[in-house]
């Protein structure tokens, strides 16, 4: 599928995504919405990568201007990095994590592209079918919405409070995990199965760390966050969410920027 047949793919569906969340009469947000949180595996040594990379850059660019807030969240694998070409971007963690998704998902072990959507389903990440679908599904479950306020902030840490309604009905309690991740990245690949190509990414994952845990009735709390040395504030968005710890679905997520304006 080419680039604008994925477009013409994903921009309806995000806006029927918006127009079936709860809005004001006046159409004037008074609680964040809730949120959808799309995690792509993937690693610069891949060479099915690039297109599943491109389809999480328009997905997060269209998300951008409607009313529905999707999350996504690129996590570069390590399980790539000795053949020809280090990843900069790799960390064993997020290996990990996607193996755990192997584990919850009994597939045969992890793979690179692959899209997890809120925790509850996962395909080949450059399948914007699946996407589309798995997106309409999570669009249509109950969901905690969760807000992010940026409270202080200098280039080397960042204090943010976040407040988490309650959990959907039947969720007990979930995990609240907090991410710092790139708006954008460009690697020019030296090596490997994607040598000599410009790779453009977004929403890069630079670290990932679970802060507490949020019972049913909803928690706030203040978290204190280090930003990577070779980032910029205004390059870098966080990210938090709520994950149920027994089966990995995902209840709530929000975004925010922090080139936007402290309030």
């Amino acid at each position: 599928m080419n680039r604008i047949l994925i477009c013409l793919a994903l921009f309806p569906l995000l806006c029927s995504c918006a127009t079936s969340q709860n809005s004001p009469a006046n159409g004037i947000d008074t609680v964040p919405k809730p949120g959808i949180l799309v995690e792509l595996f993937t690693s610069e040594g891949c060479s099915s990568c690039p297109p599943a990379d491109e389809l999480l850059r328009q997905l997060d660019a269209q998300a951008d201007k409607t009313k529905q807030q999707i999350v996504v969240l690129s996590e570069h694998v390590d399980y790539w990095d000795h053949d020809g070409w280090r990843d900069r971007f790799s960390s064993r963690d997020y290996t990990d994590r996607q193996e755990e998704y192997a584990r919850r998902f009994h597939t045969e072990g992890p793979y690179t592209p692959e899209m997890v959507v809120d925790g509850h389903t996962e395909f080949t990440g450059n399948d914007a079918a699946r996407l589309q679908a798995a997106l309409r599904q999570s669009a249509a479950n109950a969901k905690s919405a969760l807000a992010i306020t940026a409270q202080e902030l200098n280039p080397a840490e960042a204090l943010i409070h976040l407040k988490a309604a309650a959990l959907p009905s039947g969720s007990k309690h979930a995990d609240l995990y907090v991410a710092v991740a790139d708006n954008h990245d460009e690697t020019q690949v030296g090596g490997g199965e994607n040598s000599g190509r410009t790779l453009r990414h977004v929403a890069v994952l630079r670290s990932l760390q679970k802060v507490g845990r949020v019972g049913a009735e909803g928690d706030e709390k203040d978290v204190k966050i280090h930003l990577p040395k070779s980032g910029t504030p205004a390059n870098l968005r966080i990210i938090a969410f709520l994950q149920e710890s027994d089966d990995g679905a995902v209840v709530g997520a929000a975004m925010k920027a922090l080139g936007e304006p402290i309030r």
